[in-house]
Formats: structure tokens, sequence, C-alpha cells
């Protein structure tokens, strides 16, 4: 996993452990132990276009860790005030995302699986989709 620009708080790096046998890899997880939340949702992205964009939301309370179980691609996170981007491509490191953190996801290559593991379940309500909306919350000072 790559990173670019200046580092933000509440993004950080969560590695898994792997178990390796000749048979094949094994990598778990473990809400409370790898993660630092119980996992209230799982769910993933296939089949994107290689030129498709997702995300383009933040959330009030949700936290999440994203996972590029198959392929990779870019993850470019902001939290008002610094932005940075993340290649994710190892399926035993994930990018833990906090809460109040716009998430941009693009640049998939063909055949890329992303995982979510999510800390609460899906709440409409907790969505920032709108990004000035997103921005005021946080009290950017945008010019």
């Amino acid at each position: 996993m790559e990173t670019s620009r200046k580092p933000i708080d509440g993004i950080r790096t969560i590695g898994l452990p792997q178990i390796h046998d000749p048979r094949g890899d094994l990598t778990f997880v473990e809400g409370g132990n790898h993660l630092p939340f119980d996992i209230a949702r799982v769910y993933y992205l296939y089949n994107v276009p290689v030129d498709a964009e997702r995300g383009g939301h933040a959330h009030k309370e949700l936290e999440q860790v994203v996972f590029a179980l198959s392929g990779s691609f870019r993850m470019k996170v902001d939290d008002g005030h610094k932005k940075s981007e993340y290649w994710l491509r190892d399926p035993r490191k994930g990018l833990y995302i906090s809460r109040m953190i716009w998430r941009e996801m693009d640049r998939f290559s063909q055949g890329a699986v992303c995982m979510v593991i999510a800390s609460h379940r899906y709440d409409e309500n907790d969505y920032y989709r709108d990004y000035d909306t997103f921005m005021t919350a946080v009290g950017a000072n945008r010019q």
C-alpha cells in the first residue's frame, strides 16, 4: 500500500495475519482484535468497470476498513483540510477510515474485488453525499 501527500488523522493501514500452507495462504480478521471496532456489516464490490468511480461520500459515525481482495484500486481520502491517496493491492493490508473522512475510489484493475468491513449497519442518515455539505460540517475553509 503506497500513500502520497500528507497523512491524515483517522487513516491508517491495518495488517492482518497470514497463515502460509503449501495448499495456499489464509488470512483472517477479528473485530475488536485486528480492527478497532466490532464488525456490524461486511460488503464487497466486484465487476467494477475499470473507468468507474465509487464512494464519493463521508460518514458521520461509521468507521470502516477497506481491502483489495483481488486486483487493485486507488482510495482517495480527505478530512476537509488534508488529502491523501492510497493504492490497495495486498489482501492482507486494509485501510482504516474513521468517521468524517470523505472517500473516493477509482482506477480499479480488471477483476478487482473490494471488501469493506464496517462498524455500523447501513443507515442512509449517516452519509454525507454532497462534498460542500461535508466541508461545512468539518468547518473547512475553502478558497
